[in-house]
């Protein structure tokens, strides 16, 4: 007995040592030639909010099918909190929750059961399955949706149920693919406001979206991927750091005179009070506020044309990649 506590104590300790996810040299061709992955590897840390980025195409949901054993890699490991998921499958998928880009629960099961039979997959009990299942139903705000049927929902309360399917297990690792496609912008603040919640309470969370300014928002690491190949990853300060420039638009309060251009940057005039400026990295901001205070016009507000993300991915992925 003393053997066998000892024993535990000591994988526990290990899996809390390891990293969440290890991929090596993953590769995936398929009998047409296609290669939609041509050696990846990525290192996700326990407790990390990971985001994986790429144009359609790119390979990211070939990875994620790849760990879910929907798609049969041709070469390469994967292992999730230390455990090879081709030696032990069962046991890595206990440890990973998923939300896919695609519906794929029963439309005509109620939504309390879609989560109690789901946690049944995993050996859960029903009475802790139904505790769970209220647990999560309560925080994805399906609680009064609970014994309608799914077809039933709107779309974003259908993706609320896919990540509360995802979690019902309470994995380690959560991988979100495209969790917020269809969603709108109150629901998708929401969503964002939960994720970062279970990701401070502990849950490492992997998450590929088309819309970069969720991965701003979100990630601390990011993993940019282009045509099967990871072309770049990094802290997210660090890697927005590498931008060239920056373009801003300023809103003013009044009619600017557009024959005065500021002497430090190219500026481009959209209308009489607003103004599209590109700043150079080193290029002091305050030098932009002087010269619009010399001409006695007022700044009534600037932002970004685009996010910083979506530039970066812009200038890392233009040009052609074999």
């Amino acid at each position: 007995m003393h053997r066998l506590s000892k024993k535990f104590i000591d994988e526990t300790k290990i899996m809390a040592s390891m990293t969440a996810l290890d991929i090596e040299g993953l590769k995936k061709r398929y009998k047409n030639g296609v290669e939609a992955l041509k050696g990846i590897d990525l290192e996700v840390k326990e407790g990390d909010f990971f985001g994986l980025l790429g144009p359609n195409g790119a390979g990211k949901s070939t990875v994620i099918g790849i760990l879910t054993s929907i798609v049969n890699k041709t070469s390469g490991k994967a292992k999730i909190f230390g455990v090879d998921i081709d030696k032990d499958f069962n046991k890595a998928k206990t440890l990973i929750g998923v939300v896919p880009q695609e519906m794929n629960f029963n439309i005509f099961e109620k939504v309390e059961d879609i989560l109690i039979n789901q946690a049944g997959y995993y050996g859960i009990p029903r009475l802790v399955a139904k505790k769970r299942a209220e647990k999560y139903m309560k925080l994805m705000e399906l609680w009064e949706k609970r014994h309608q049927k799914s077809m039933t929902l709107s779309g974003g309360m259908k993706r609320r149920l896919m990540i509360a399917r995802a979690l019902i297990h309470e994995p380690k690792l959560l991988i979100l693919d495209e969790p917020t496609a269809g969603v709108d912008v109150e629901l998708r603040r929401g969503m964002w406001a939960f994720l970062k919640k279970i990701n401070e309470q502990g849950t490492t969370i992997v998450l590929t979206t088309h819309y970069l300014e969720e991965a701003e928002a979100l990630c601390n690491t990011i993993a940019i991927i282009d045509k099967g190949i990871v072309i770049e990853i990094g802290q997210k300060k660090q890697l927005i750091s590498k931008l060239d420039k920056e373009t801003f638009i300023f809103d003013l309060k009044k009619p600017y005179n557009r024959t005065k251009k500021p002497p430090c940057c190219e500026m481009k005039v959209i209308d009489d009070t607003t103004l599209e400026i590109e700043v150079m990295k080193g290029q002091d901001l305050n030098a932009i506020f002087r010269h619009f205070d010399r001409y006695g016009v007022g700044i009534a507000s600037m932002r970004n044309k685009t996010n910083r993300l979506e530039e970066l991915f812009v200038e890392l992925t233009k040009g052609d990649r074999k």
